[in-house]
């Protein structure tokens, strides 16, 4: 079974039904969708045949029919970070051998800007703004003069996605992905969450990232529901669309959730229609989950998963938090995932070793829905990839009961004095004193200790540095050595990822130099 399969089935039960809303408010069938994406899939095969097409979109309907119509040409969309600088969307689009951009209007000049740096073959521009060039032809004309049915030689046997890591410290990598991969991520979902063709979906979060698509996009559409586009996140204007929409689903980091709160808390939208909410892409406190039941629904799935194997490696069902708190659940059904001891980053961990309930280490993952690697880097390759596994390089824990816990990032422990550090054990001390918000720690070179723990805090109130050592002497669950010897305060919120992650390196420049 691959997806395209799938999506076929859907436009024959449910061709009259709504697939997308778009923000402007315009709304297409599936019929309209799968013509649509047939007549972007030959288009594209007219002029660069089974080369790789690059989309810089916001969230829109040419993003959404540039992901099915690369399973109809058997030929990856790579699916560009449109907030990246265009230098690096150059190396990117051409890392993944893209030859045909597709952009939008709130991307023209970024993409101008590509077509001047690159060598693309063709540019297809989706919107009215008048950009007084030769190279880039009208999306919609392209589409009117497209045929609506596949010719025989399509698709062809290959990639249909690529997807980007996240690369808070580096060039984002490339993933590829093919139909099969695609529908075991969409099948999963359409499982756990129990998504059926009465569904309404607003989507917040960019589709070009790996969650979006595989674990919101394609399963929706593969039962027939209906999925509403939000072009640019605003928070007001997300529970807007909860509202109008009647919306049963949602997909939100925790950094949103978190700003959905403080505008639900103000406004009071009617959001009642909402089913449940699935959340993830980086740690999610337990305080974050009681503010959402109590502001927006009781069902919220704490949601596992990474670029290079597919969000959907654990659920967390709503029914299990309360007993097993800050979980992200057990292994998904196609998955087989292992907590096995720590080794070094240039290393491979023996899939053998697993540790007991309530040690620490790292999670390594394997299933059908792994990719190969990485495309052109093998060095990358060859420390994340091995016999089959994926080191996740998250720091996890298991409980008696065979609950998954994430208790760090590899990269982020240090040592300090001989004794192993994990950052987020020291931020969530820190972030129960009521006047901080968020804090970040951090290993600093140090002649005697090695590493000193510091720490990065955001405060709402009045407390400094001394306020904040007394409060990590006297708390309970801190080690002492733990404990920060060395304090930046800021009222700003730290700098994140789209995916919730913050920028360490950039925070630590910030204030450590």
């Amino acid at each position: 079974m691959d997806y395209l399969r799938a999506f076929d089935r859907t436009v024959h039960v449910h061709g009259s039904d709504t697939a997308i809303v778009t923000m402007d408010g315009d709304t297409y069938t599936y019929t309209e969708f799968d013509n649509r994406s047939t007549q972007l899939a030959n288009a594209l095969d007219e002029r660069v045949g089974n080369s790789p097409c690059a989309v810089l979109a916001c969230n829109g309907l040419q993003a959404a029919e540039s992901m099915i119509a690369s399973h109809k040409r058997g030929s990856p969309t790579v699916q560009l970070p449109f907030r990246d600088e265009p230098a690096e969307l150059v190396q990117m689009a051409e890392t993944a051998g893209a030859t045909a951009l597709v952009f939008d209007d709130a991307n023209a000049e970024t993409a101008r800007r590509l077509f001047e740096l690159g060598d693309f073959d063709a540019g297809i521009h989706a919107g009215r703004r008048d950009l007084g060039v030769d190279w880039a032809e009208s999306y919609e004309s392209v589409l009117a003069k497209a045929p609506r049915d596949l010719p025989e030689h399509l698709p062809a046997d290959g990639k249909t996605n690529v997807f980007y890591t996240s690369g808070t410290t580096t060039l984002p990598k490339a993933v590829r992905f093919d139909g099969e991969q695609m529908w075991i991520g969409a099948y999963q979902a359409v499982m756990e969450h129990g998504i059926d063709q009465t569904d309404v979906a607003v989507v917040i979060t960019p589709w070009y990232h790996m969650v979006t698509s595989a674990s919101w996009l394609y399963p929706h559409w593969a039962a027939g529901a209906t999925t509403v586009l939000q072009s640019q996140y605003e928070p007001d204007d997300t529970l807007s669309l909860l509202e109008r929409h009647d919306a049963t689903g949602l997909l939100a980091v925790p950094a949103q959730l978190d700003e959905l709160c403080k505008s639900q808390a103000d406004a009071n939208y009617d959001v009642d229609s909402l089913s449940y909410v699935r959340t993830g892409g980086a740690i999610v406190p337990e305080t974050l989950i009681d503010r959402v039941r109590n502001q927006f629904t009781e069902a919220v799935y704490n949601t596992y998963g990474m670029t290079e194997a597919g969000p959907n490696l654990t659920f967390a069902h709503p029914s299990v938090q309360d007993d097993h708190p800050g979980t992200i659940g057990k292994k998904s059904f196609s998955w087989e995932l292992r907590v096995v001891e720590q080794v070094g980053l240039d290393e491979r961990p023996d899939p053998q070793a697993t540790v007991e309930p309530g040690e620490r280490g790292e999670i390594i993952a394997r299933g059908p829905g792994l990719p190969d690697g990485y495309v052109d880097n093998p060095k990358a390759e060859a420390r994340n990839f091995f016999d089959g596994w994926l080191r996740t390089r998250d720091v996890a824990k298991v409980d008696t009961d065979g609950f998954l816990y994430i208790v760090d990032r590899v990269d982020n422990m240090f040592t300090s004095g001989g004794e192993n550090i994990y950052p987020t054990e020291v931020e969530n001390a820190l972030e129960s004193h009521e006047d901080v918000s968020e804090a970040l720690v951090v290993g600093l070179d140090d002649d005697h200790w090695g590493n000193k723990v510091a720490a990065v805090v955001v405060v709402d109130g009045q407390a400094g540095p001394k306020k904040l050592d007394d409060f990590c002497r006297e708390h309970p669950s801190l080690a002492d050595f733990k404990r920060p010897r060395e304090y930046a305060t800021r009222t700003e919120p730290l700098p994140r990822t789209e995916t919730g992650t913050i920028e360490r390196e950039r925070v630590v420049e910030e204030h450590f130099g």
